[in-house]
């Protein structure tokens, strides 16, 4: 049974999304009739009415009208790093889950035995590997590049240890996503797919717009920018203690890592901005109710895929 603790990162919530993930696509399974509530793990594409929604605007208003002291929001900004490394240092490779939802809900990351041509995908913020891990085990694909940085070097280090590590299919490095001029081991418009997954969330948006330029840059023409993260008034957000916001919508987690939850439209200004052309952009509202405690929680996550052109205007 799925319980849900306060929020520490990309998913005290990975936790939480693993109770439902086996499900083959969005709005999988509906609730018609609130007697049936408990009788499932989780109900896709929940409707919010119009009270619900203010609960949630009225409780991201009380959590975050005290602001942090400027000088902890800029230790926490400036010490990203070490705050990932820290985590890291903890959990290891034990606190995330394997994304079983992964290949259902991305099948262009899916292993296709008639894929013969080379391809490669490149993942920011790819922690310990908790995307790119599946796609080597699985994969059939026999000229198949994968390459994955993260701002922690103790992320790194886990993920090259792992027994599925192939460094002759993939090459996974430390960056940081939000300088101006990426150092990575590939030339430009070079890569098919570029994986964001719950990574955004953990830049200050102010420094979103680069990162989502410099994807551009890097991909192929027609190549596919992939993307999943958290949605405003998911419950991770109404969670937060006033004193923890750094600014609109984003906050220090207890670990001190940070997250912002995104709206859809932010997210499609963010990338149509870049360049981009918009294939998908869902707003994944889920329903995961504990049934021994008899909890209801209200999860919001943003799902896109967006597209480079093939001819750049």
């Amino acid at each position: 049974m799925c319980d849900s603790t306060n929020s520490t990162k990309e998913d005290t919530d990975a936790t939480l999304e693993e109770c439902t993930d086996k499900r083959p696509k969005f709005g999988n399974r509906f609730l018609t009739n609130e007697d049936d509530v408990f009788s499932h793990n989780a109900w896709d594409n929940v409707e919010w009415d119009e009270e619900q929604e203010q609960q949630a605007l009225q409780a991201v208003v009380k959590n975050s009208t005290v602001k942090m002291p400027e000088t902890d929001k800029e230790k926490f900004k400036s010490e990203a790093d070490r705050f990932w490394d820290s985590f890291y240092g903890v959990h290891q490779n034990k606190f995330f889950k394997d994304r079983h939802w992964l290949f259902t809900e991305f099948p262009e990351l899916a292993p296709n035995k008639d894929i013969s041509e080379a391809r490669s995908i490149f993942e920011l913020g790819c922690g310990v590997g908790n995307t790119i891990l599946p796609i080597l085990k699985y994969s059939q694909e026999p000229e198949l590049k994968v390459y994955g940085c993260d701002f922690s070097a103790k992320a790194i280090e886990i993920f090259k240890s792992d027994p599925v590590y192939d460094a002759k299919r993939c090459e996974v490095f430390v960056m940081d996503a939000t300088l101006d001029e990426w150092q990575v081991p590939f030339a430009l418009e070079s890569q098919d797919i570029i994986v964001l997954i719950f990574v955004l969330s953990a830049i200050e948006p102010q420094k979103m717009q680069r990162v989502a330029e410099n994807c551009y840059r890097y991909l192929k023409p027609g190549g596919l920018l992939l993307f999943r993260d958290y949605g405003r008034y998911d419950l991770a957000q109404l969670r937060f203690k006033s004193g923890k916001c750094l600014e609109d919508n984003l906050y220090v987690r207890g670990d001190g890592t940070m997250v912002y939850f995104f709206t859809q439209e932010e997210v499609r200004n963010l990338f149509t901005k870049a360049g981009f052309v918009e294939e998908q952009n869902v707003i994944d509202r889920r329903l995961q109710v504990n049934r021994g405690r008899m909890l209801k929680m209200y999860r919001v996550w943003i799902q896109t895929k967006y597209r480079k052109p093939l001819i750049s205007t």
